[in-house]
């Protein structure tokens, strides 16, 4: 029974683990664009549940204890706390972590390039328009892909979605 809760390693080694894991897997959601995060695919979920499977060795570095995985488990809570605090506090920050947002549309005008850049389809751009009430492009004042990976539409009315 007490090897359940016996450490393999001491504590601090499933901290620096757990940040340097975190820091990577961030980098490399941030660097795999906003729509692929915004937007969930079953491809998408798929991606996420290996991602999880190929750094759990990483991370706990082979322990399977209780203890180790409250560790390991804290300290990515702590972890998603202080980068949520410093993203609330510091645009610059925010904008490391997070990008900003981008125009793909302006003055009924659509920026294909961007399109293709930012990885989203025309049938979700369609979609985007429909969900804010636009039928034409011509009507699009401005479209912008969140940094959430949603797109905001406002329409020459004035209408937003």
């Amino acid at each position: 029974m007490a090897e359940m809760f016996q450490l393999s390693a001491p504590w601090w080694h499933f901290v620096v683990r757990g940040v340097a894991v975190y820091v990577l897997v961030m980098a490399l959601v941030r660097v795999s664009g906003k729509r692929a995060v915004g937007q969930f695919t079953p491809f998408d979920l798929i991606l996420l549940i290996l991602i999880g499977n190929a750094v759990q060795n990483g991370i706990n570095g082979g322990d399977n204890s209780l203890t180790g995985a409250c560790v390991m488990a804290g300290t990515l809570i702590v972890l998603n706390y202080v980068v949520a605090w410093l993203s609330a506090r510091y645009p610059r920050f925010r904008r490391l972590v997070e990008g900003q947002a981008t125009v793909l549309a302006r003055d009924g005008r659509v920026h294909r390039g961007v399109l293709r850049k930012q990885l989203v389809s025309e049938a979700d751009f369609r979609k985007a328009m429909r969900a804010a009430g636009c039928i034409r492009e011509a009507d699009i004042r401005l479209a912008i892909l969140e940094t959430n990976g949603h797109i905001t539409i406002e329409t020459r009315d004035g209408r937003a979605g």
